[in-house]
């Protein structure tokens, strides 16, 4: 008895001599202690939790070398490889978790829409059901601050940019005609149609290094990548059809969609000022192939799209008109490929092509424009950890354009261009901690066309001033070549230039956003020519400038009133320019002072119906008035329109749409035209430059088949 107590004794004591005691102390950056931290040494059972004060203490039978590891809940795991022995009175500072939800993101001079997105302003769905965008995803951004309104063109105007400052990318690869050709004084539409994508990035203005060859902004549509369920969608319009259908297998999927546009029955019903011989028409196909590796995402997309019209305009120079004709097609591939390499890195490749012939005539001139362009991009990201992250890439454009020119009174005449542009990029994503990070990135170009080399420093920096508040601020440096318009008459210049400045704040509070943001722009090369209009006698140099500066605020609410969801967007604009053939230094005639936008969605739970209200105004632009001193001397009256839309669901996969735009019928007015010479009394005749149509009506049965039978059709308004 005596012998097995003695065992009994001698075994406990070796026992507690071999258990070694694992202590220590967890904090926060702030020195706050974390109550309920796991703390435990990896690969064993041994581990215990920290009490109120941030400490833990237990013991351990393990020796040498070990990892000892503590997890809590928006921290960095923590992970300590030490001997055993000298695993006690630790002091440990957990980190923030930088992939929590509540991280800092950085948003100076962006907007974001998707369920990706930590913080999104827009959503798809709001593309095809604000009553003023008609379906186009260009007419949807155009709500958001920072565009302008320019009725009678239809493309993105941002922060006193032209036009095609803007460039569009379809997964991260470059798009060169993203629009439908049209005539003067009417209003384009983007190419593509929105139910394709489920993400849009719109940058206006102080965008990432990735991205080159746009003086203002960018915008980002990226393609579906993984449709949930086999589905048809059809479309019956008042101005055409739409089908659609996607399929879905083990690994890959196809999405196809449709379309046929004809204006010549609503042109009957609702005549409008101009004398169409044949109305507008149109056809597009698209398809979206995708197919999953085993490490990576393939994805094709494609798009063709044919259209043309013949009809006389009014024009104060020639009583009878001015004759207008044109035929259009256009042919844009998209393939793309991510993957990834390993836990660290992760790869893109991209390669599109575009191809557009353009065929028009105006009065006794046929002119015929052919563009074949080609887009490749390669780059790579490596994830260091979470704190810091590197993305790097190569990329090159080629642009071959061709224009040919009849008249019955002198030979035809050739011109064009061809242009390469090599660049390069690199950027890093740092943060800090979860309330402060920074991305900063440089851009290399070569124009072999210039024979010019530029470098494009991009700085962004955010900071969280609160659980739902943050501020950011934004520095780049942007060139962009002159566009097609130029260079196919002169190519002995250089690129044009422009520095962003942006100071953001953003509030983010369960579906309330406001956003306000202040910038500035200095534009310098600017293209100069000393004729009316750029032609091939035209003398073109790069001493061109301008500015722009202004205030951007937004504010959405879906969670105040059941059932509305309504957003609002102002912006102030002060801008001017000294480019193209203006003789001194003006205000341009694409810019508004002020431009505001209302949007509310309201669901009538027992109408089964969503109705919706956009209203847009703008303040006038600048016209010259040649019976007064001066150029660029008056401004048109303020621009105004309240649109309206309704979508009643008839059952669970058939909706009933109908919109209106300007449902209050206001003369708008987007300029003024004057006669080239003065009557008897010196004067020069003038008439307003008014849209087509003071009005346009839509109606549309949209039905969907799917596996599910249960998708709610608003989603595809």
């Amino acid at each position: 008895m005596k012998l097995s107590i003695l065992f009994i004794f001698l075994f406990a004591t070796l026992s507690s001599v071999s258990q070694t005691i694992v202590s220590g102390i967890v904090t926060d950056n702030k020195d706050n202690p974390i109550e309920g931290a796991n703390v435990y040494l990896d690969g064993t059972y041994d581990g215990t939790t920290t009490n109120e004060n941030g400490e833990f203490s237990f013991k351990t039978d393990e020796a040498g070398e070990k990892i000892l590891k503590i997890s809590f809940l928006a921290y960095e795991t923590f992970s300590l490889s030490k001997d055993v022995s000298a695993l006690n009175n630790l002091k440990i500072k957990l980190r923030d978790d930088i992939n929590a939800l509540d991280t800092v993101v950085i948003s100076a001079g962006t907007f974001s829409a998707g369920d990706n997105s930590k913080i999104s302003v827009l959503k798809p769905l709001d593309v095809v059901t604000t009553a003023s965008a008609l379906g186009d995803f260009v007419g949807a951004l155009q709500t958001l601050p920072g565009t302008t309104t320019v009725a009678e063109d239809g493309r993105l105007f941002v922060r006193g940019g032209e036009a095609d400052e803007t460039q569009i990318f379809i997964d991260g690869i470059r798009v060169f005609t993203p629009y439908v050709p049209t005539t003067s004084n009417t209003p384009t539409r983007g190419r593509y149609s929105p139910f394709l994508f489920d993400g849009i990035t719109f940058s206006t203005g102080g965008y990432s290094a990735e991205y080159g060859q746009a003086l203002s902004s960018v915008l980002l549509l990226n393609t579906i990548e993984e449709p949930d369920q086999e589905k048809t969608d059809i479309g019956i319009m008042s101005v055409g059809a739409v089908l659609g259908h996607t399929e879905k297998w083990e690994t890959s999927s196809l999405s196809v969609n449709g379309a046929y546009i004809n204006l010549a029955p609503y042109v009957a019903l609702f005549p409008d000022r101009n004398d169409w011989i044949e109305p507008f028409q149109g056809g597009s196909g698209e398809a979206v192939f995708r197919k999953k590796l085993n490490n990576g995402l393939l994805k094709m997309y494609s798009a063709f799209e044919f259209s043309s019209f013949d009809l006389i305009q009014e024009d104060i120079n020639f009583p009878e008109g001015i004759h207008n004709k044109l035929n259009n097609k256009n042919l844009y591939f998209n393939g793309s490929y991510k993957g990834v390499l390993s836990n660290n890195w992760s790869v893109f490749g991209g390669l599109s092509y575009t191809y557009n012939k353009i065929d028009f005539e105006v009065i006794d001139d046929k002119i015929e424009d052919k563009e074949n362009s080609y887009h490749a991009k390669f780059k790579m990201k490596h994830h260091f950890n979470n704190r810091f992250k590197l993305n790097f890439g190569a990329e090159y454009f080629s642009t071959n354009f061709n224009e040919n020119y009849n008249n019955p009174f002198i030979n035809e005449i050739s011109y064009g261009f061809k242009n390469n542009i090599s660049a390069a990029f690199t950027e890093v994503d740092v943060f800090f901690s979860k309330n402060l990070a920074l991305k900063t990135g440089l851009r290399l170009e070569y124009s072999e066309l210039f024979k010019e080399l530029t470098l494009s420093p991009r700085i962004s920096l955010a900071y969280k001033t609160s659980a739902k508040s943050q501020i950011s601020l934004a520095y780049g440096n942007f060139y962009q070549n002159p566009n097609n318009n130029i260079l196919k008459f002169e190519q002995d210049l250089n690129a044009e230039n422009t520095r962003h400045y942006i100071l953001n704040y953003q509030l983010n509070n369960e579906g309330k956003i406001f956003r306000a943001e202040a910038y500035y722009k200095q534009y310098d090369n600017l293209i100069k020519y000393d004729t009316e209009y750029a032609d091939f006698t035209s003398n073109y140099n790069n001493s061109g400038t301008a500015y722009a500066k202004g205030i951007d605020l937004f504010w959405r609410d879906n969670k105040s009133i059941k059932n509305l969801d309504y957003w609002v967007s102002y912006s102030f604009l002060d801008s001017e320019r000294d480019y193209k053939n203006y003789p001194i230094t003006a205000t341009p005639n694409f810019v508004n002072t002020h431009n505001l936008s209302v949007v509310t969605k309201y669901w009538i739970e027992n109408w089964k119906s969503q109705i919706g209200m956009s209203y847009s105004f703008a303040s006038g632009r600048t016209y010259t008035n040649p019976n007064l001193e001066g150029f660029l001397n008056q401004k048109t009256k303020s621009y105004n329109s309240l649109s309206l839309n309704w979508a009643y669901l008839i059952s669970q996969q058939k909706i009933l749409y109908f919109s209106v735009n300007n449902v209050l019928g206001i003369k708008n007015i987007n300029g003024y035209q004057y006669a080239d010479a003065p009557d008897i009394n010196g004067n020069y005749a003038s008439r307003a430059l008014r849209p087509a149509a003071d009005q346009f009506f839509f109606v549309g049965f949209f039905w969907t088949i799917s596996e599910k039978g249960t998708d709610n059709q608003l989603d595809n308004l």
